[in-house]
């Protein structure tokens, strides 16, 4: 199968075998990806990503005991039946439409060692054709999907393609940094040339702006150079390693994507998440208003009794 006489990008990775440490202690029954965004867990959005890129088939690298994200995707006999007697067609046709988004197959990554060895553990269901990696804790809101604007890029440059954003300088070290050159294709005025890429590197040691935002278009001659790519000083091994020994061979290309990038993988971000879809939600959107009037009401009659304390 191919895109405009180029390979067609029919596979999408998602890595889901990580321990989720920065959400402690739910994470430890509950993996990070099954974390909800008020009715779908985090996983979800990243499988419709995946879906709406035009993926055929989501491979999860996964390990023991997260059985729960096979689960959320796998039929549910028992639960549709309840459904069906009841009257809840809408409940059943949710419940129905997960295990037919798209086929799902699952790797197994004894212990995770960074995304480099997550990716090392898809080859064989991957093959040898490009595939798209998606991280779900990097959770993207957009009016085009993430994915879809780097298959904009593919269609005309069917080379590695990353997502990209400016990070401000206080956040260089929890972002892979990539030194970039513009693409001077004025048919797309925010893609630039990729020339080294650095693993999260220390506050003011790098003078580039632009951090990677876990969306990445992949050929498969990548698992070659992460075969050869040595391990951090964490014992991990690291894409963003390996694609900067890449660049040197072939060209990579970052697109600076539109739409807004929650990290679903710590408190804080996953509270901005939540309130930023709920906000979104009609339903939700209401309460989210009532709360604040509330609020708004109480602080109110809080500044009215000090003033009135000090006048006695």
């Amino acid at each position: 199968m191919t895109l405009d006489g180029k390979p067609a990008i029919r596979k999408a990775v998602i890595p889901v075998a990580g321990y989720g440490t920065r959400m402690l202690p739910v994470t430890k029954v509950l993996p990070k990806e099954m974390m909800p965004i008020c009715n779908k867990p985090v996983i979800h959005y990243a499988i419709e990503e995946a879906v709406e890129m035009g993926a055929e088939e989501v491979i999860l690298v996964t390990r023991m005991h997260k059985s729960l994200l096979e689960e959320y995707f796998a039929p549910a006999p028992e639960l549709e039946d309840f459904l069906q007697e009841h009257g809840r067609e809408r409940e059943l046709e949710l419940i129905r439409s997960l295990s037919s988004l798209v086929r799902i197959s699952t790797v197994q990554q004894p212990s995770p060692r960074g995304l480099g060895d997550a990716l090392r553990f898809a080859r064989p269901a991957v093959g040898n054709e490009p595939f798209a990696v998606i991280l779900p804790d990097a959770v993207i809101d957009a009016r085009r999907p993430a994915l879809t604007q780097l298959m904009d890029v593919y269609r005309h440059y069917p080379y590695t393609v990353i997502a990209t954003q400016v990070v401000s300088p206080a956040d260089t070290s929890k972002f892979g940094m990539l030194k970039l050159t513009p693409s001077a294709d004025t048919a797309f005025p925010h893609l630039f040339r990729v020339l080294s890429l650095t693993e999260k590197p220390p506050s003011g040691a790098t003078s580039s702006s632009y951090g990677i935002f876990g969306r990445y278009l992949l050929h498969p001659e990548i698992f070659d150079y992460l075969d050869s790519c040595p391990e951090d000083c964490n014992g991990e091994v690291q894409l963003t390693e390996a694609l900067n020994q890449y660049c040197r061979d072939e060209p990579v290309y970052a697109l600076c994507f539109e739409g807004s990038h929650y990290d679903a993988g710590n408190k804080v971000g996953y509270l901005q998440l939540v309130l930023h879809f709920a906000s979104k939600d009609p339903e939700l959107a209401r309460v989210l208003e009532l709360q604040r009037a509330i609020g708004d009401a109480n602080r109110s009659i809080t500044v009215m009794n000090q003033g009135q304390d000090k006048a006695s």
